[in-house]
C-alpha cells in the first residue's frame, strides 16, 4: 500500500464503529481518573497510612484496563495486517491477555536501550564526572569558608564541569539515537505479535529490526514521520483553539483515543507489506 493511502486510510479508520470507538474513550478517561485518583490517595498516605493501600489499589486498577487498551490496539494493527476495513470488537480476556504481552514488550525494548545507555555512561565515566563536579563544588564552598585561597579548587571544579559536560553530551546523544532506534523495532514487534499471536516472535529483536529492512527503511521512516505530523498538526490547532476556549479542552477526551487508533492502524497497514 502506498505511502498517503495508508494515513488516508487509518484516519478515516476509527470513525467507522462509533460504538467501539465510545468504548475505547470510555476506557481512556477511567484509565486517566484511577491513575489520577491513586497518586493523590497514595499521596495523602503520609498522613494515613491505610491511604498507601488504596492509591496502590486504583493505580492496579489502572493498570489493568491499560492492559486491554493496549491489547485492542494490537487488535487494531492486527486489522491493518489484514487489511479489514472492519473495526474490531472488544474481546475483553483476549484484549487483556494481548495487552499484558504488548507490556512485556514494552519492559524488554525499554530496559535493553537503557542498559546501552548505562555502558555509554560508564564509559564516557558520566558518573565518575558527577561525583567530581559533587566534590569540588564543595571542595570550593570549604576554600571560601575557611578563607584559603580558592583559585586551585576553581580550576579543579571548572575542569570536572567541562568532563561532565563532555561525557553527558555524548551519554545523552547516544541515548536518543538508541531509543528512538528501538522505538522503531518496538514497532514492529508489536505489529509480529499482532501478526503472529506468538510473544517470542514479538521479542525476536533481530527479526523485529529486519522487518524494517523488509518494509523498507524509507517508506518505515517516511509513514511514522507522517503519522507525527498529522498528530503534532491535530495537536497544535486544538491548542490553540483550547488557548482562546479552555472549556473545549474536554475536546481532548475524544480526540487523543481517536489519534491512538489511526495510529495504530497505519502501523498495522504498513506491515502489511511483509504480513
Amino acid at each position: 500500500m502506498e505511502i498517503m493511502e495508508i494515513i488516508k486510510d487509518a484516519f478515516v479508520f476509527p470513525s467507522k464503529n462509533a460504538k467501539v470507538l465510545l468504548i475505547y474513550i470510555i476506557l481512556t478517561i477511567l484509565v486517566s481518573a484511577f491513575s489520577i485518583m491513586g497518586a493523590v490517595i497514595y499521596a495523602l498516605g503520609f498522613i494515613v497510612p491505610e491511604y498507601y493501600m488504596w492509591g496502590g489499589i486504583a493505580g492496579v486498577i489502572a493498570l489493568l484496563i491499560g492492559w486491554v487498551m493496549s491489547g485492542y490496539m494490537i487488535s487494531v494493527i492486527k486489522s491493518g495486517i489484514d487489511l479489514n476495513d472492519e473495526v474490531p470488537e472488544f474481546v475483553w480476556w483476549d484484549n487483556f491477555i494481548t495487552g499484558f504481552n504488548s507490556f512485556i514488550i514494552s519492559i524488554v525494548y525499554f530496559l535493553i536501550p537503557a542498559v546501552i545507555v548505562v555502558f555509554v555512561g560508564l564509559a564516557t565515566n558520566v558518573f565518575g564526572n558527577i561525583y567530581a563536579v559533587v566534590y569540588e563544588f564543595y571542595s570550593q564552598i570549604l576554600a571560601v569558608y575557611l578563607g584559603y585561597s580558592s583559585t586551585i579548587a576553581m580550576e579543579a571544579l571548572s575542569q570536572a564541569m567541562v568532563n561532565l559536560v563532555f561525557s553527558l553530551t555524548i551519554t545523552l546523544t547516544a541515548a536518543v539515537v538508541v531509543f528512538v532506534i528501538f522505538s522503531f523495532i518496538q514497532t514492529m514487534a508489536e505489529a509480529r505479535l499482532a501478526n503472529t499471536g506468538s510473544l517470542g516472535e514479538a521479542l525476536n529483536v533481530l527479526e523485529s529490526a529486519k522487518d524494517i529492512k523488509r518494509i523498507g527503511i524509507g517508506k518505515t521512516i517516511a509513514v511514522i514521520i507522517l503519522i507525527f505530523i498529522v498528530v503534532g498538526i491535530i495537536n497544535a490547532i486544538l491548542s490553540f483553539i483550547f488557548g482562546y476556549v479552555p472549556f473545549l479542552s474536554i475536546l481532548s477526551l475524544f480526540i487523543s483515543p481517536y489519534l491512538v487508533l489511526f495510529t495504530q492502524r497505519a502501523v498495522g497497514l504498513l506491515y502489511s507489506d511483509i504480513a
